[in-house]
């Protein structure tokens, strides 16, 4: 090959790969346009508004308190305990019964991002027996699109149907809501405020949509927990529902209170369009 046309090669490889790793450093940054706040600081800042005035009484909360004879729910503190949030994904599938039995085994409460189109709707009584059991119902998306890839009509459609579907079955429609692959960006950001949905993301992952091994699966969890932290599941691959009780148990012995999204954020409660992540 003439020494002019191996260097035009090479060039040509350079530039794609250039392109390449600006493309996957444009994504990145696109993902990271949303300033997102932790759990921690959303506990901060209820309690800081919700110290009390010059007359004793709380900021926000009704005169009286409970009111008499009655008592306010107890819950746990997060800003002393050491919590962490199960959730779960792109559920309910086959093995999301299996999965509501263990947590009911282990007397822990989850949080539950569902997808509307091939799982709420052919699933009511799952999503039906999520709510009862008290666990967090919560929204993914209709058909699991990249939100930050739609305009903003696409983005409300795929949220308010998925919204519209869960409501039907529980009678209440959900305020948390995680994108697919957490991306988001301004409009994501605008749409999820108008429907009155706040955006979760994660601080553990175990990938388990790629391997159907439940102990790497496990040990991923282990190697990322901690305080304050949002572990992502998913209830609809092979490994990964075998894998919760050994998480569960593990992470039990190391002092942590399972807790769901909206306890792990409060006294705050989550504000419709904010991102959250640990």
């Amino acid at each position: 090959m003439p020494e002019n046309m191996k260097k035009s090669k090479l060039t040509a490889v350079a530039a794609a790969i250039a392109a390449a790793v600006v493309a996957a450093l444009a994504l990145g940054l696109e993902g990271c346009t949303v300033d997102a706040q932790s759990p921690a600081d959303a506990r901060a800042r209820a309690a800081s508004d919700a110290e009390p005035d010059a007359a004793g009484q709380t900021a926000g909360a009704p005169a009286g308190g409970a009111g008499k004879g009655r008592k306010a729910p107890a819950r746990t503190d997060c800003a002393t305990a050491k919590c962490i949030a199960l959730t779960f994904d792109a559920g309910p599938g086959k093995y999301t019964a299996q999965l509501l039995d263990i947590l009911r085994e282990k007397n822990v409460h989850a949080t539950f991002f569902l997808l509307g189109k091939n799982h709420v709707v052919p699933r009511p009584d799952l999503v039906r027996r999520l709510s009862d059991e008290g666990h967090e119902v919560a929204n993914h998306t209709w058909s699991h699109q990249r939100l930050d890839q739609l305009g903003r009509d696409e983005i409300r459609e795929e949220l308010s149907r998925t919204q519209d579907a869960i409501a039907k079955i529980t009678g209440k429609k959900p305020t948390l809501m995680r994108p697919p692959q957490g991306r988001t960006n301004d409009d994501v950001t605008e749409v999820s405020k108008e429907l009155g949905l706040a955006q979760i993301l994660w601080s553990a992952t175990a990938k388990d949509y790629s391997t159907t091994d439940s102990e790497l699966i496990k040990t991923r969890i282990l190697d990322q927990a901690g305080r304050d932290g949002i572990i992502l599941l998913h209830d609809i691959y092979d490994g990964t529902v075998p894998a919760v009780p050994g998480i569960i148990d593990e992470l039990k012995k190391r002092g942590y209170i399972f807790v769901t999204v909206p306890e792990l954020l409060a006294p705050a409660k989550a504000e419709p369009g904010a991102v959250y992540r640990p």
